[in-house]
């Protein structure tokens, strides 16, 4: 068998290890599927009749059926990034509860270990977009895309997700305890706030505004609002596939060195 075979059956057996873990405890899981839906159904039945009406969306304060179409592609991005926590927790734990150790007394390929935490993460995530999505079709989501647009969307969420990931794996390999990994990931899980998930940029003071325009999580929430809803991309297409790559490429570097620096203590 190559080297690449043994690779992949390798990171196949880690990836088996990780959704066995996910499954026997599923805690963290269920509260990456529970904050997304919550945020949801706050934003919708408290606070969707004024935020409707305030940013000009059809059908007025007492329909909130115009704010759950603008709304729910930030839930679903918001969705996408919750599972970095995860991820990082995860790693983190192998790392600091000495699994590594014995996995390098064992004849396996060293980078099974995170491609399993990876994928296994990315497989969770993308399981918890769909429930989410579910969600908001029940309480009154009504996207106007084709299936292909529908392949689009959820392809950009994928790449996010993937990035997203890697990055959230390379804090918790620099993590020194299980508490600081899952606190490291939080500003890309609430990033969204600060962009048009809730509320358009233009409503923003001026400050805040610039910062919600030109942050990552901003052009891929209007791709996949345009692709779901039919609102206009522009630019934002091109920006969304840069930002994605870009993190993608920035947290599997992190993570190779950061490996690489664990592997030498």
């Amino acid at each position: 068998m190559s080297t690449p075979s043994y690779a992949l059956r390798d990171s196949m057996t880690m990836l088996r290890r990780n959704l066995k873990h996910a499954r026997r405890y599923p805690s963290m899981t269920i509260s990456i599927v529970a904050m997304p839906i919550l945020m949801m159904l706050l934003f919708v039945y408290v606070l969707g009749g004024a935020l409707g009406s305030g940013i000009g969306l059809p059908n007025g304060a007492d329909d909130r059926s115009g704010y759950i179409n603008y709304l729910a592609p930030g839930i679903i991005l918001m969705a996408a990034t919750s599972g970095a926590v995860a991820t990082a927790v995860s790693v983190c734990t192998d790392m600091t509860e000495g699994i590594i150790n014995r996995f390098r007394t064992m004849p396996i390929s060293r980078g099974s270990v995170l491609t399993g935490h990876v994928v296994g993460s990315v497989v969770q995530t993308m399981v918890s977009l769909t429930l989410v999505i579910a969600v908001a079709l029940a309480i009154g989501f009504r996207p106007h895309a084709t299936p292909l647009d529908w392949i689009a969307a959820i392809g950009l969420l994928a790449l996010l997700t993937f990035a997203l990931t890697w990055l959230a794996a390379a804090m918790g390999l620099v993590a020194r305890t299980v508490e600081s990994a899952s606190n490291a990931p939080m500003p890309l899980t609430f990033l969204p706030f600060l962009g048009s998930a809730f509320v358009p940029p233009e409503s923003m003071p001026a400050g805040i505004r610039w910062f919600a325009e030109y942050q990552p999580f901003t052009p891929i929430n209007e791709t996949v609002r345009g692709l779901l809803t039919g609102t206009p991309i522009g630019n934002s297409g091109p920006a969304a596939l840069a930002w994605c790559v870009g993190l993608a490429l920035a947290g599997y570097g992190w993570a190779r060195i950061a490996f690489r620096r664990h592997a030498k203590r």
